[in-house]
């Protein structure tokens, strides 16, 4: 890492016409405990558990002049978030580039492509698309990485602006035949579509995510479409925050539909959502019917100093998510109590 940060900065003052670029990151440790609790049949399991994980980002940002632009953000990338956590005194730590985009900003529109970040923590209408039987302790940040392939255009309209990104969410390469989804178009492509606008002092945001083709979730090779909502109402010093999305797949033989509710509130450095989503899976022979999750999420972020070169914060954070379902005939309850503590500096 400090050798692509050296050969970034040396990029970056090669010459006068070189683009202009920008360094900044973070870097930060967590204390976890974890508190588990399984009840299905007779049996109860309980689990407690108590880890360390650090996790390292550099961000990249170059304006090359007329609106143009380019970026990206290294980081310990893995399948937890980013997290990298000690294995028997080893670690398995590969820096990878976690999301690169560039494009063009314009005064009223703007495009861009590349590995695009979704800020799915604050729009969980993916979380919904692609774990309905799970969609809650923001999956989509924490396991596919906050980020998507995809080509992105928006424009002003109205009072509002909308925008369209085509995202291919997996990769298929399968020979030719008569079966549908096979052939040059079997990839897992989607159309993502949004229009956020203010109402007075309220920000209304419409979305939709459709399925273009087979695609990978829930079951493999569907075609569920997701739509919904984000609505944000200040109050006074506070933020709430309402959100409702639904899903829906009704495929040749994969049938299930469901939906996820959440009310956020924000006021200074303390944030907390709860989250309630329901799933009805009538597929035939499916292992499980139904799914109920409730999740909540609180944090406090405290500086302990600022300054214009950097911070150094402590973020306290509670998770809590519980599930039950109907497994093979019998209830089958979860439940996953997390505290954390989180400290980081940024440069």
């Amino acid at each position: 890492m400090l050798s692509l940060a050296a050969m970034f900065a040396v990029l970056a003052y090669a010459s006068p016409a070189s683009a202009e670029v920008k360094f900044s990151g973070d870097a930060s440790i967590r204390l976890r405990g974890q508190f588990t609790d399984t009840e299905w049949l007779c049996m109860e399991d309980d689990e407690d558990d108590l880890t360390f994980a650090y996790r390292v980002r550099l961000k990249a940002a170059a304006d090359m002049g007329s609106g143009y632009f380019f970026k990206a953000m290294l980081t310990t990338d893995n399948t937890v978030g980013g997290w990298t956590i000690l294995n028997d005194n080893l670690e398995d730590t590969n820096i990878e580039f976690s999301n690169f985009y560039f494009g063009r900003m314009m005064e009223n529109s703007h495009y861009m492509m590349g590995r695009l970040p979704l800020n799915s923590v604050n729009n969980p209408i993916f979380d919904l698309a692609l774990s309905p039987d799970a969609p809650l302790d923001i999956p989509v940040a924490t396991v596919f990485m906050d980020r998507v392939l995809g080509l992105n255009y928006g424009t002003k309209i109205g009072g509002g602006e909308l925008n369209t990104t085509l995202v291919l969410l997996n990769e298929d390469s399968d020979d030719d035949s008569a079966l549908e989804g096979d052939g040059m178009f079997n990839d897992g492509y989607a159309l993502h579509l949004s229009y956020k606008t203010n109402i007075g002092k309220v920000t209304f945001e419409p979305q939709a995510l459709i399925m273009l083709t087979d695609g990978d979730g829930m079951y493999n090779d569907i075609t569920p479409h997701t739509f919904g909502a984000n609505l944000t109402v200040p109050a006074g010093d506070a933020k709430i925050g309402v959100s409702g999305f639904y899903t829906v797949c009704d495929d040749d033989i994969v049938d299930y539909s469901g939906y996820l509710l959440r009310l956020k509130g924000e006021i200074g450095a303390f944030t907390a959502w709860v989250d309630y989503s329901h799933t009805d899976d009538n597929t035939p022979g499916a292992l499980t019917t139904d799914y109920d999750n409730y999740f909540v999420w609180a944090q406090y972020k405290y500086n302990v100093y600022e300054s214009a070169m950097g911070s150094f914060s402590l973020t306290p954070t509670v998770r809590y998510l519980a599930y039950s379902d109907n497994f093979l005939g019998a209830d089958y309850d979860y439940s996953r109590l997390r505290t954390e503590l989180i400290a980081t500096v940024t440069f």
